[in-house]
């Protein structure tokens, strides 16, 4: 005979409804009361029915997660952070994968309807601009990464964490820093940018802004970017990078000059993709911790589910990842 709700409610000494709540990650049940009925589920064998529950609970068990470009590494490790998230938790993923085409947009906001999913989790900031006022027409909760001006949103706290990451080149001994910005990720770049800034004027260097060049944040725009910082009469001795894919592309163009990396110019990059260990030079990067964030992400939907209040934006620190892209200074300026 399969075993029911009624038999772990039971066994745990709680009401069915506390169970209910329980597997389905309620943080109105004590996380200790949370995991002794989990627990008891998977003891006793308890296989829920996804049709049964979602006709007592109004929900699908489903959540939309939209990109722009599920190639960006970045994006691609933190979609799947969600992914390992919402399966702890009972829910599955549909996947929107839209582009800068109206069309496609329109038709990713579509479909998510269609599949009538309970929340809405949007990794890729470049997509938050076109994708939240077509959404918030209806009261599916949307929480959004890396996106500060929006009320519901979880992430790095990228002005801290550019500072962090100038700061350790200023203390390299490097004096003529620049920024490679990205500039499809507006938001986040606009706060990487400040950071940089502020390590600047808190380091007493100058701010040079022909040192500042826009990126669009992939390898192609890391490496034109470097490219027009290596015209100029006196290059960077180090490059802070708005995340590792440009960085990547920034390293090409070095070498590619006939530079060497972190002889002749260091590179920082930002993210910390599962790749930059194995590059060569491994990349140095500013990490954003992406479990963290998922689970964030996912705390938050479940808590607007319940209508519950929750805090207003929750920015985590970067971590510094020192590997050999960077060097002391070799160069006087």
């Amino acid at each position: 005979m399969a075993v029911t709700i009624q038999d772990i409610a039971t066994a745990a000494k709680v009401s069915q409804s506390t169970v209910s709540r329980a597997l389905a990650n309620s943080p109105r049940v004590k996380l200790e009361t949370r995991k002794l009925i989990q627990q008891l589920a998977r003891e006793m064998g308890y296989t829920p029915s996804a049709i049964a529950r979602g006709l007592a609970t109004k929900r699908t068990h489903t959540l939309g997660v939209v990109v722009w470009d599920i190639a960006d590494a970045f994006v691609a490790e933190l979609v799947r952070a969600i992914d390992r998230a919402a399966l702890e938790s009972g829910y599955s993923l549909v996947l929107s994968h839209c582009g800068d085409d109206p069309q496609r947009q329109l038709s990713a906001v579509n479909i998510l309807r269609q599949q009538r999913v309970d929340g809405i989790i949007v990794p890729d900031s470049s997509a938050a601009d076109f994708f939240l006022p077509l959404v918030t027409e209806g009261d599916v909760p949307v929480i959004l990464i890396n996106h500060r001006a929006y009320r519901y949103s979880v992430g790095t706290d990228n002005e801290s964490a550019a500072r962090m990451a100038v700061d350790y080149l200023a203390h390299l001994g490097h004096q003529r820093i620049a920024y490679i910005g990205g500039m499809r990720y507006r938001v986040e770049s606009e706060e990487r940018k400040a950071g940089y800034r502020q390590a600047l004027a808190a380091g007493g260097l100058p701010l040079d802004v022909s040192l500042s060049v826009d990126g669009e944040g992939g390898a192609e725009g890391g490496q034109k970017g470097m490219k027009q910082l290596l015209t100029l009469p006196q290059p960077p001795t180090a490059v802070f990078c708005f995340n590792d894919l440009t960085a990547i592309g920034a390293i090409g163009a070095i070498q590619a000059s006939g530079r060497r990396v972190p002889d002749d110019i260091s590179v920082m990059g930002f993210d910390d993709i599962t790749l930059n260990p194995y590059l060569h030079p491994s990349l140095t990067s500013v990490a954003q911790q992406k479990e963290q964030i998922a689970h964030m992400a996912l705390a938050m939907v479940l808590r607007l589910l319940e209508h519950e209040s929750v805090p207003v934006g929750q920015f985590l620190a970067g971590n510094l990842m020192p590997r050999d892209s960077t060097a002391p200074c070799a160069r006087p300026v």
